[in-house]
């Protein structure tokens, strides 16, 4: 075969032809060609090369590549070229004229070396001549000495753009929350200052209200379950028919009325609306240490009722044989919408609307630093005070984690950490509460029936809850059972009994139904999902405050170690609890609340 280094179709010669130049730059006094017919290494027409350290040869090297994107771009074009040609002269080949161009003005080019456009009004004596054209560049200026260090330069540029990225990102990260001028109020924002004081208030109930309740009880119409059912279709009739006789029978409202009021209750407006709260606080409190204030937020279908067993616990450690070092006094508050404070009579009031209220609670109860725990909604809500007021929050215990639904490194390490758990940091407690992945996704589809009915059409489904006493305590019972523990799913009475009382289930259940709250709190669903999940902007965000996580085997979706630090950058303290579900400080009290002694220790101890 007849080797041409200037042939346009020979496939074989895939750097342009100026690159030689380069190599001509690179070796000085050992040219990598014989430009001057006279000059050793010459052999005619470009037939044979004097190449450094190869001596004489037929053709260039293979391994010779374009050194810039420009000379890739350029032989790219002469691969594809239309043109007619077939020579190509080197400066000092004294051959004939190249052969013209079918069409000289697709023969066009910048040569990315000296940047200069090869036109007819431009000439030298040593360039190279295009095919179809008179146009020549100038290899007198090949290349500047800045231009030797472009790649450097190149590198330097993309790494500072990645910085820019990183940048960006991380400031998007540390914004916070801001606190905005908000009415949930009826009607518009009065001109008038808003009264701040803090009432007390109390809980009572009527003859007037039990005897409206016994009669909706009596009128209940049951559906006998299909065979074999157990709590695979729901609350089981059977069972609901032994509840609701408890109900009617033997349950004392007025009893658990005076339970309820064994603890401090208040009320206060903010933004328009009244909040309800209980304020505890230690009756001795110890002598040297001092008293840490913890706001603790329940969630949906649960109520402040939730923390009346782990209370006693926190306010008199010592006496239930707990560190008596770590002493706190707790507010709980109710959720607007949920139980005794009033709902929001606009549309939009969601975690991060609470999340200001609460803040603007804790405020005016005069804590300028606080410690916050939640689970269910209260856990995010917990979340947005911690973005919104990082200096007054020292610290965030949850024992449910809201994650990014978006984030890759969630989705690339649940399919790829099966295999390998090392690469994503996890346990083997892990592993088994996350695999199999088909498995938890059933459970995850079969559990959220409800979500979809409340994030979308929640007044609908409300309408009926809240006309049939026997109906709100099937649709919420039902949580108590599967959401404790999936495997309650196959016994006859759900496991209600195993963890709970009757009497506590029943007193959450009144909770809802005197407050004709039912509908009010599954809206909270709408406003906070109503849009999707994980497009609010506090779902990017991370929170940078001392972090604590209680994990629970039979929680509805567990998050690992490693995924809780994409969030929680400070988590400081991190549990796989031995036993426990969704419920946590109904279900466990004394396991809860020993690990929030221990993270407010850790914090302490840093």
């Amino acid at each position: 075969m007849h080797w041409n280094l200037f042939t346009w179709r020979n496939y074989s010669f895939q750097a342009p032809l100026h690159f030689l130049a380069l190599l001509e730059r690179a070796w000085p006094g050992s040219p990598s060609h014989a430009a001057d017919p006279s000059a050793p290494g010459y052999r005619g027409r470009a037939r044979n090369w004097a190449w450094p350290g190869l001596g004489v040869v037929d053709r260039p090297p293979r391994s010779l590549k374009p050194s810039c994107r420009g000379e890739q771009r350029l032989w790219r074009r002469w691969r594809v070229s239309a043109c007619a040609c077939s020579v190509l002269h080197f400066p000092g080949d004294t051959g004939t004229s190249p052969v013209p161009a079918s069409d000289p003005s697709q023969c066009a080019w910048r040569c990315c070396i000296c940047q200069e456009v090869c036109s007819r009004s431009r000439s030298c004596s040593a360039a190279v001549t295009l095919p179809g054209s008179s146009g020549l560049c100038q290899p007198a200026t090949l290349r500047s000495n800045w231009t030797n260090y472009m790649w450097l330069l190149q590198i330097f540029a993309l790494l500072f753009v990645v910085y820019l990225i990183y940048w960006l990102i991380d400031r998007m990260n540390n914004e916070k929350l801001e606190m905005k001028d908000a009415w949930w109020g009826p009607g518009s924002k009065p001109s008038t200052r808003e009264d701040e004081s803090i009432r007390p208030f109390k809980v009572e109930t009527s003859e007037e209200e039990i005897k409206d309740l016994y009669q909706r009880i009596d009128l209940t119409r049951f559906t006998p379950p299909l065979e074999d059912t157990r709590f695979h279709y729901g609350f089981n009739s059977n069972y609901l028919k032994k509840v609701v006789s408890y109900w009617r029978n033997q349950f004392d409202w007025k009893k658990q009325v005076e339970i309820l009021n064994k603890y401090p209750h208040f009320k206060t407006k903010i933004e328009g609306i009244d909040i309800h709260f209980i304020h505890v606080k230690p009756t001795k409190p110890p002598a040297g240490h001092k008293v840490k204030p913890l706001l603790m937020i329940h969630g949906w279908p649960g109520s402040f009722y939730e923390f009346y067993k782990i209370i006693p616990l926190l306010t008199d450690p010592e006496s239930h044989g707990l560190n008596y070092n770590q002493v706190f006094e707790v507010i709980c508050p109710s959720i607007p919408g949920y139980g005794f404070s009033e709902a929001p009579h606009k549309q939009g009031f969601n975690t991060v609307a609470a999340a200001q209220i609460y803040c603007k609670l804790m405020s005016r109860l005069g804590f300028q630093e606080f410690f916050v725990q939640g689970g269910d909604w209260g856990s995010l809500i917990c979340t947005n005070i911690a973005q919104m007021a990082p200096s007054q929050v020292k610290g965030i215990h949850i024992n449910m984690c809201f994650l990014d639904s978006s984030n890759l490194y969630i989705f690339g390490s649940l399919l790829l950490g099966r295999w390998f758990p090392w690469l994503f940091g996890f346990r083997k407690r892990d592993l088994e509460l996350l695999y199999p992945a088909k498995k938890i996704l059933h459970s995850i589809f079969r559990e959220s029936g409800y979500m979809h009915i409340q994030s979308t059409k929640p007044d609908t489904v409300g309408c009926a809850l809240n006309n049939c006493p026997v109906g709100l305590a099937a649709y919420i019972l039902e949580k108590f059972s599967t959401w404790t523990n999936p495997e309650y799913l196959y016994l006859e009475d759900g496991g209600l009994e195993k963890k709970f009382t009757l009497d506590d289930l029943l007193t959450n259940i009144m909770i809802y139904w005197v407050t004709r709250s039912i509908i009010p709190s599954q809206r909270f669903y709408k406003e906070n999902m109503g849009q999707g999940i994980g497009v609010q902007k506090h779902s990017k965000m991370k929170v940078f405050v001392p972090a604590g996580l209680s994990a629970f085997p039979y929680e509805l979706v567990h998050c690992p170690e490693s995924w809780a630090r994409k969030k929680f950058p400070y988590l400081c303290s991190y549990t796989h609890m031995a036993q426990g579900g969704h419920f946590a400080a109904f279900e466990e009290p004394l396991l809860l609340a020993e690990d929030i002694q221990k993270f407010v220790g850790t914090i302490k101890g840093k």
